[in-house]
């Protein structure tokens, strides 16, 4: 595949990463001073933050209010297969012309000084945004929520904080209390802000944020809850009972996410149809999704072939319910991961879930874990494992080997991403 205008730029704008990162909004700042402050211009911001589940959270939300007609921006992070996906106006991804056009103006108002990748690319998508009418725009927390270059939105319509576990503790804390206070950032004076259930620790500091900034939250299990019955997802809260379908996202984590999605509709003034259409139209790629064509597909045979980007130990309780939800069918998993994650914490509920790992390197990404410590850290997790050179090889033994399996391949959005680029 040919490099785009795009890909050179961004490769130009990795080249100014800071040697430290120290997470501060400064650069932020400063880089959106020089364009003007576009981030006073975009349309109402429905702010999401958390550690497992902002994305889907937000892919039903973005759902519910396209479902109402309206024109909705969205930013997220990573980006799987092209950098495009991370940046969607009014309802349709950035085109090519206007992200390169967009990166070098960017690239010219920081005049070469320091910056991260994230926080440049996020100006960049603030100028896109002030540029293109809609009705909301929302944003995607990369890191934490205080510190993150999405952090500089003075007046938010409305936040929300998903689920919080332990994750990037080099930057975000060592306990959960830390890190609920890093999520719990995004919380703004008088903003309503919508809260899905947590651990106990956690949300006695998201409370003491909301409180001590008047701040109306709305939590789970407490003003609102929702749960699967019969077949469906029942939500409720003080406005009443909705029955709908199940969330076409598939695992039970997704009724959590589904319901916080709700939540926002709700308190956005949104009724019943957008509800339904938030957990039945939202599209989210590498979340426990079944692949359909490609490659890796055809060498599966008559294997299922699914695949997840879940990658913390939140992500991987997440994945093995959605395992122990589905018909039973012979498991086995392939599986890359980064040297930044705790890579048994992840693998131990997957456990009794699955007959083997083959553990892979991920294509392209400097802080890859060797295959072989994944491997060691499957079989201290009980799973037999071994190692492949890649993906492709790993499915190709596990079909030969047993026909008709399941085949998941996991660990990584970044493995994910390498995965959806040709079989998407």
């Amino acid at each position: 595949m040919s490099m785009t205008n795009s890909d050179a730029i961004l490769a130009r704008l990795m080249q100014l990463h800071p040697k430290v990162i120290d997470l501060s909004l400064d650069r932020m700042e400063r880089i959106l001073a020089a364009l003007g402050n576009p981030e006073r211009r975009i349309p109402p911001v429905i702010h999401v933050a958390g550690t497992n589940g902002k994305g889907s959270t937000q892919a039903m939300i973005r759902a519910g209010l396209e479902a109402a007609g309206k024109k909705v921006h969205a930013y997220t992070s990573p980006h799987l297969a092209h950098f495009h996906e991370r940046i969607r106006l009014a309802g349709e991804l950035i085109s090519e012309p206007d992200l390169a056009a967009t990166l070098e103006e960017c690239e010219t108002a920081n005049g070469g000084e320091p910056i991260t990748y994230f926080e440049i690319t996020t100006a960049a998508a603030f100028l896109a945004f002030s540029r293109i009418e809609a009705d909301y725009t929302l944003l995607e927390v990369g890191l934490g929520g205080r510190l993150d270059a999405t952090n500089v939105v003075d007046q938010p319509v409305l936040t929300v904080i998903t689920p919080v576990s332990i994750d990037h503790t080099q930057f975000l804390g060592e306990t959960l209390t830390e890190i609920a206070g890093e999520k719990a950032g995004i919380i703004k004076r008088g903003v309503p802000c919508i809260v899905a259930p947590q651990e106990p620790e956690g949300r006695e500091v998201i409370e003491a944020r909301a409180e001590a900034l008047a701040a109306p939250l709305r939590i789970a299990r407490q003003d609102w809850d929702s749960y699967s019955e019969h077949g469906r997802l029942v939500y409720f809260d003080e406005r009443g009972l909705l029955d709908l379908p199940l969330p076409n996202l598939p695992g039970p984590h997704q009724i959590i996410n589904a319901g916080t999605a709700i939540a926002a509709l709700r308190e956005l003034g949104y009724a019943n149809t957008e509800a339904e259409a938030a957990v039945t139209r939202a599209e989210w790629p590498a979340r426990m999704q079944r692949l359909a064509r490609g490659p890796l597909v055809e060498a599966a045979g008559d294997c299922e072939l699914w695949l997840d980007g879940g990658h913390n130990p939140a992500g991987g309780e997440a994945v093995a319910a959605t395992l122990a939800s589905m018909p039973g069918r012979p498991t086995h998993l392939i599986c890359g991961m980064l040297n930044t994650k705790d890579v048994e914490g992840y693998m131990r509920p997957l456990a009794q879930h699955v007959r083997s790992l083959i553990a892979v390197p991920i294509p392209g990404a400097e802080a890859t874990l060797p295959a072989e410590a994944t491997e060691c850290a499957a079989m201290n997790c009980g799973i037999a494992a071994t190692t492949a050179p890649d993906t492709l090889d790993a499915v190709r033994r596990i079909s030969l080997e047993e026909p008709g399996a399941r085949i998941l391949i996991c660990g990584s959005l970044y493995l994910a991403g390498e995965v959806l680029r040709d079989n998407g």
